[in-house]
Order: structure tokens, then C-alpha cells, then sequence
């Protein structure tokens, strides 16, 4: 009988800088429950990118452990997935610190990230924004990983991490597997409700602009109330407008049905009725979520048994990686 295929492996990090938004759901963290079957998955909350900005120590610790409660409430199997903390694993900051030197200065400044940052934090442009991408590509080529999920504003860091992967397999004999871009099949661009020609963003300072994913349904439902249509009155998808196609795609990722089907649902019917309706159906989507969440929370012990768990995979998935790139630069093995 014919063995079947290794399953591929997939990295993943987060960034525990807040509570997730409905583009963060429907976009991507929606779509990582249903890869756990498929391939070999390990999701790092990475806080270690996280203090290239200035952190409330509190907070940053608070906000890790909601993250980490937020995905397993999302659909995040601990048992499935390897799910961990990215400072849980040393591995990642030593290698680090290898391919760092296997990295031009010219690449790292390069970055649009970089530039785009330095702009925001003006007052502290400091190394680690610097080198993030080295880190980030530490933290795939340890675990070996065959794909790497990115939107479009990470691209440029997974090429460069491609470029690094290439250089030492070129100047050592292959080391590291060469990862590429996983594009999900489906992949919802959730816009913002009150700006639609903008993505749907935490950062953005209106309020009703985003959903965040443990809003209550009382919330949900007045900021779709207030969601940005048009004066046409027809629930239609076609240009120019980006307030109703941006609540049918809502709609169709949560229900399945097509935009002809959306139109035929509310064709005579006004946009009071489709906000209401989508409001209510991401209000359904989204309880089991902020109710899991919840139930997460009041379980401390629950949730430090799995990080610990995780951590122990992660350490002992990529001690082999680390050792060998360690042996190959020069270094004596302890």
C-alpha cells in the first residue's frame, strides 16, 4: 500500500497588541482552525516583535495571554497544533543572531516596514525595528517550515527570509528548508465600516470603524447600524460602491452565499434590513468566540498547562535546526 505524503508544515506568529478585529477573523485566524487537519501547524504569539515599539510590561503580559485564549477560542487545537509563546523558545533569538550576520545591511534597509515605522515612532528608531526581519525569519527557518501564511504588507519580509534560507544553504550545504507564501483558497478583505476604502484596523482611532471580535451584540449591531452605504438604496455589488460591497462581503463570508444570491435576498428591500441583517449574523458568528474566550480566561491553570505544552514542542521541534546551523558557522557543542 502506498504511504501517503508527510504533512507540509506551517508557521504562523501574531502579535498580542490587542483583540482581534472581524478582518483579523474573517481574513486569516478563521481559516487557521480548518489547516490543522491538513498540515502540521505551529502558531507562535510572538512577543518578542512586539517590544520594537515601547510596551507597558503589564499590559504586554495581560494582552499574550488573551491572544493566546483568543486563538484556542478561535479554533486553535492545542492538542493539533503546536501553540506557544514566542519567548518560550530561545531558539529563535539565538538563530537570530546567526542569520543576522548572513544578512546585508542593505536588505534590512530596504524595508518598507522599517521606513513605514521609523516615520510612526520617530522618537525611538531603535535597533530591533531594525533587524525585526531577521528575527521573523528565525522564526520560520527554525521550525523548518515548508509555508508561511502573509498578507501583502509581509511578502517583503518572507522574500528576504527565502534570500537568507538560500545564502547559508549556499555557503554550508542545504540547512534550511526554503519556505513559501501560503495564499488560502478563500480569503476574505474585510474594509473599515465607517472609511471603506481603508481596511478595517485596531489602530483606527473611530471606534465604529472596526469590529473587534469580543464585542457584545449590542455593540456589534449599532456599528452596523452606522456602517457607510451610499444614497443608491440597492443591495447590489458593482463600483463605487465600497460601503455595501464591503457588508455583502461580510455577509458572504459568514453565510457562503454568493453576491447574486445576496442581491436576490434583499432585492426591494432597504439598507436598514441588510445592515440589520448582517449585524445579527456576525453577532452569531462571533458568540461562540467571545464566549469560549471567556470560559478561557477563568481557567488560568488550563491555559499555562498548554503554553507550557506548546513550548516544550516548539524547544524540542527546533533544538535539531539550531544544532545543526550551530555546527556548521564553527561553533563547540556543548
Amino acid at each position: 500500500m502506498e504511504q501517503a505524503a508527510p504533512k507540509k508544515r506551517i508557521f504562523s506568529g501574531i502579535q498580542p497588541t490587542g483583540i482581534f478585529t472581524l478582518g483579523n477573523y474573517l481574513g486569516a485566524i478563521k481559516n487557521w482552525g480548518p489547516l490543522q487537519d491538513e498540515y502540521n501547524c505551529i502558531y507562535s504569539i510572538v512577543d518578542q516583535h512586539a517590544i520594537t515599539v515601547r510596551q507597558d510590561p503589564a499590559k504586554l503580559r495581560r494582552q499574550s495571554l488573551e491572544c493566546y485564549a483568543l486563538l484556542i477560542a478561535c479554533g486553535i487545537d492545542p492538542e493539533k497544533s503546536v501553540l506557544f509563546i514566542q519567548s518560550h523558545n530561545p531558539a529563535h533569538a539565538q538563530l537570530s543572531w546567526v542569520l543576522g550576520c548572513f544578512t546585508q545591511f542593505g536588505e534590512l534597509s530596504r524595508m518598507t516596514q522599517f521606513k513605514d515605522k521609523s516615520q510612526k515612532n520617530a522618537d525611538n528608531i531603535n535597533a530591533g525595528l531594525f533587524t525585526y526581519p531577521v528575527l521573523m525569519a528565525a522564526d520560520i527557518l527554525v521550525y523548518n517550515a515548508d509555508l508561511v501564511p502573509v498578507g501583502q504588507d509581509q511578502k517583503q519580509h518572507l522574500e528576504l527570509a527565502r534570500d537568507i534560507a538560500g545564502r547559508f544553504n549556499g555557503v554550508y550545504s542545504p540547512t534550511f528548508t526554503v519556505p513559501e507564501g501560503y495564499i488560502p483558497k478563500t480569503s476574505a478583505k474585510i474594509m473599515s465600516l465607517t472609511e471603506p476604502g481603508k481596511k478595517m484596523s485596531k489602530s483606527d482611532p473611530n471606534p465604529n470603524g472596526y469590529i473587534s471580535i469580543l464585542d457584545d451584540v449590542d455593540t456589534i449591531l449599532r456599528k452596523f447600524k452606522r456602517a457607510v452605504t451610499d444614497s443608491d438604496g440597492e443591495v447590489c455589488y458593482r463600483a463605487g460602491k465600497d460601503g455595501i460591497n464591503n457588508l455583502m462581503s461580510i455577509y458572504a463570508s459568514i453565510t457562503g452565499k454568493d453576491f447574486a444570491a445576496i442581491e436576490s435576498e434583499f432585492t426591494g428591500k432597504g439598507y436598514g434590513d441588510f445592515k440589520m441583517a448582517v449585524g445579527e449574523c456576525v453577532a452569531d458568528c462571533l458568540r461562540p468566540v467571545r464566549e469560549d474566550f471567556a470560559r478561557l480566561m477563568g481557567d488560568k491553570a488550563y491555559l499555562q498547562a498548554c503554553y507550557t505544552k506548546g513550548a516544550e514542542s516548539a524547544r524540542q521541534l527546533s533544538a535539531k535546526c539550531l544544532r545543526k546551523v550551530y555546527k556548521k558557522v564553527g561553533f563547540i557543542e556543548l
